[in-house]
């Protein structure tokens, strides 16, 4: 199950082990079970602290729990943790295993003092890169508080599960039955979620806070370099961070970050945020802007209101806040949403194994998209606005090539259809006029970004398309107030420019904040 190398390297991990732990498996006939098996005392035999048994009671079969000797699991592993959970897997034998986690007291605390009784599921793929994150919070909480207990669900090998439950995007939480939440969240969300009354403390401490020289709003490429350009002038640096990474976290092969021949983004995003923290940046997250008050002159002081009813005040801001999914904006789209209408192909994909599913966006994106969907789904068909392909030449053959895929030009879509989940789709010929129907499980939306600008409507100038409009400089049409990234109306929405982007702002933040105070 495990090669030699990864056993090295998960044998060095469990010395860190304090307490022994039992893995404890619920297994049925299947092939799954097996490869369990074969995993928890492959892991077993790596550490004296570290058993492994097989006569667990656990309803949900294939599976294995993760619990301290003598106790009852709280951590179960309802599938094979491998792929991007078994980062999930090291950390819930370290943590139960009394190996300190790297989370502040404070939020220990926290989890600490929720009462009640909190039974979590979490439906996963093992291709899901945001998936990792709500298993790994989760079972974090089911280790520090008795009251809760957690199970990672591979939804491709629960399928049957997932359709009754008509899970049709991942990753989706469950709380004593009932649903919780769907797509990536972090722990302090999801505490958030449970006891609103820590939501109003942060507010509170928030708005105490003194003001800053410099207030990054948004946490991705441009807003990292920009904090950390900030804090390296020893200016008093905050960042607003309503996720570490951005869309960063949404793209999985990164091949054209120079100085780095290949790597993937949930791991530059881990890396951006180490980076970050190990200046003196006062990070805030997860916390969403919801409207920005320029200074009312040079030297005077703006205001950044949160979504939880904290303000901010801040010499001056930079405004990060990057761009998300462009949505079709058609009958049907957000009445389905998770329920067969998706937006990420890596993530949701395995959900639709089997399935007839359509790829909207002859880009890129979508023709990697369809490319990729050909190996899971019976058919894909892929539909472009335009009357040719957009993406790269190499990427058009590939899919011409697939015996069940096919593209339909020419083509714009017009409703989503369906009853508690979708069953297909209308499009119009943009030639003929005709409207056509498909019918079909699943559909992914791949037309682009749009961005994140809404909250400053009317604030500052901003572009046709929503960009911010900035100079050379990055400055904004309001002195203080400047901006950086796929936010703005740089051409090139590329991370190594946004990083690029986020210096120079930050650099003209410094500049600023000298000349004002000279002035002064």
């Amino acid at each position: 199950m495990l090669d030699d190398n990864i056993k090295a390297q998960l044998q060095a991990y469990l010395e860190k082990v304090a307490q022994p732990i039992e893995l404890v498996a619920s297994l049925d006939n299947s092939k799954a079970a097996q490869d369990i098996s074969e995993l928890i005392h492959e892991i077993a035999a790596l550490s004296p602290k570290v058993t492994a048994r097989e006569d667990g009671h656990f309803e949900r079969r294939p599976s294995f729990g993760i619990a301290r000797a003598g106790e009852t699991p709280r951590i179960y592993f309802a599938g094979l943790p491998m792929g991007h959970e078994f980062t999930s897997l090291i950390l819930a034998l370290l943590q139960t295993g009394g190996h300190p986690p790297k989370v502040d007291e404070e939020t220990l605390e926290h989890i600490r003092s929720v009462k009640g009784e909190f039974r979590f599921e979490t439906f996963i793929s093992l291709s899901c890169h945001n998936c990792p994150e709500v298993v790994q919070s989760l079972n974090l909480m089911a280790v520090v508080n008795p009251g809760v207990s957690h199970i990672m669900v591979d939804g491709a090998l629960f399928q049957g599960e997932a359709e009754k439950r008509q899970i049709m995007a991942v990753p989706s939480v469950f709380l004593n039955g009932q649903p919780f939440g769907q797509g990536r969240m972090d722990l302090a969300e999801i505490l958030a979620k449970i006891e609103p009354g820590i939501a109003a403390q942060d507010a509170e401490k928030i708005s105490a806070k003194a003001p800053f020289d410099v207030l990054v709003v948004g946490a991705g490429p441009a807003g990292s370099a920009a904090a950390i350009y900030a804090a390296r002038k020893g200016l008093r640096t905050g960042m607003v961070a309503e996720r570490f990474g951005g869309q960063v976290l949404d793209t999985l092969a990164i091949e054209n970050f120079i100085s780095i021949k290949e790597t993937e983004g949930p791991k530059l995003a881990v890396a951006l945020e180490e980076h970050v923290r190990s200046y003196d940046v006062d990070v805030m997250n997860p916390q969403k802007a919801t409207h920005v008050t320029p200074p009312s002159k040079p030297g005077a002081l703006a205001e950044v209101q949160l979504e939880n009813g904290a303000t901010l005040k801040s010499r001056t801001v930079i405004l990060a806040t990057g761009a998300r999914w462009r949505e079709m904006n058609v009958p049907g789209e957000k009445e389905f949403r998770a329920k067969g209408v998706a937006y990420c192909p890596h993530c949701d994909g395995p959900l639709f194994k089997g399935k007839r599913v359509a790829v909207i966006g002859g880009g890129n994106s979508g023709v990697e998209a369809a490319i990729d969907l050909a190996g899971v789904v019976s058919h894909v068909t892929l539909l472009e606005f335009g009357d040719a392909l957009r993406a790269d030449a190499v990427l058009q053959k590939k899919l011409a090539s697939l015996p069940n895929a096919t593209v339909i030009k020419n083509a714009q879509t017009t409703e989503v259809t369906g009853t508690d989940k979708v069953d297909g789709l209308v499009y119009q010929d943009r030639v003929s006029g005709e409207l056509h129907r498909i019918d079909l499980e699943g559909i992914f939306v791949q037309i682009g970004l749009v961005p994140n600008t809404d909250f400053i409507k009317g604030t500052i100038d901003i572009s046709r398309g929503g960009e911010i409009a900035i100079n050379q400089r990055g400055q904004t049409s309001v002195h203080g107030v400047f901006a950086a990234g796929d936010c703005t109306s740089i051409p090139f929405k590329q991370i190594i420019i946004a990083m690029g982007e986020g210096a120079k702002a930050s650099l003209s933040a410094f500049d600023y904040l000298i000349r004002t105070s000279a002035e002064s």
